[in-house]
């Protein structure tokens, strides 16, 4: 499983037989321009090199499985300033074989502690390991329509993560859309995402309680500004078209900070 590249500082070149078949597998790869791919190759070594893959539940890890998970991580920050950095705070990726159950414990606004299960295909913890479903991974070949991609809704968590909590909103570089300070740049952020998360959120309530039609976007962005911002980074990057119809205000603060030119068509 690419261990080898682990021992280099500048790994080579990944094999072009891997590096094609992986492109035929995602096509929201393969349609980017020669020059990107040339960078997500470069980055997917890298990542590969720097990262420590584990099997759960007598899942093996393959050239195939790494590769896979490597070059859709490394969609995100293509473009952005700092490129693996962003990913600095982890080493450990842990693959399951299929979705798991987490156990989870919180307490309400009344101190009352509440224990409960949910099925989860992936997980990114603060300082911690991303935990993926190998089965969803694979799946994103071909649910690009649905605008899911659990690799990137994981690793956009990690980029949110990069200065603390997930809030929604990642650490903005300097002058952001024109801003002169952080907190500037926080409220111009969320100027955008906050009226497009309340907008799926609305959608979501209407289609669960009373019929309404179900929102395009996963409406597991409704729980929170965090939460909408991984899914929406899901479609951004796979079925940028779709969000574009929907949230065309969030695509041009999205272009503005992950600084990405449209895919080839």
């Amino acid at each position: 499983m690419f261990g080898w590249l682990r021992r280099l500082r500048a790994p080579p070149r990944l094999p072009d037989a891997a590096w094609q078949a992986t492109l035929t597998r995602y096509p929201f790869l393969a349609e980017r321009t020669a020059a990107e791919q040339e960078r997500l190759r470069t980055l997917a070594a890298e990542f590969l090199r720097d990262k420590e893959f584990h099997g759960a539940q007598g899942f093996a890890i393959t050239d195939e499985v790494a590769l896979a998970i490597a070059a859709q991580a490394v969609l995100p920050v293509l473009h952005l300033k700092g490129g693996l950095r962003w990913y600095g705070d982890f080493v450990g990726i842990v693959v399951h074989p299929s979705e798991v159950v987490a156990h989870r414990t919180t307490t309400d606004a009344s101190g009352v502690v509440h224990h409960y299960d949910e099925v989860v295909a992936g997980e990114a913890m603060d300082r911690g390991p991303v935990m993926l479903s190998w089965q969803d991974v694979l799946a994103s070949s071909i649910t690009r329509t649905e605008g899911y991609n659990v690799v990137i809704h994981e690793f956009a968590h990690k980029i949110d993560m990069a200065q603390g909590e997930a809030d929604g909103c990642p650490p903005l570089p300097p002058g952001f859309l024109g801003t002169r300070s952080a907190r500037e740049a926080r409220a111009a952020w969320f100027a955008v995402l906050q009226p497009a998360y309340e907008a799926l959120r609305e959608k979501a309530i209407v289609a669960e309680r009373f019929g309404g039609e179900e929102p395009w976007l996963d409406s597991y962005g409704a729980q929170s500004p965090a939460e909408f911002f991984a899914v929406a980074c899901e479609a951004y990057f796979v079925n940028r078209a779709a969000l574009q119809a929907d949230f065309p205000a969030l695509v041009d603060l999205f272009d503005a900070f992950f600084n990405a030119p449209q895919p080839r068509r």
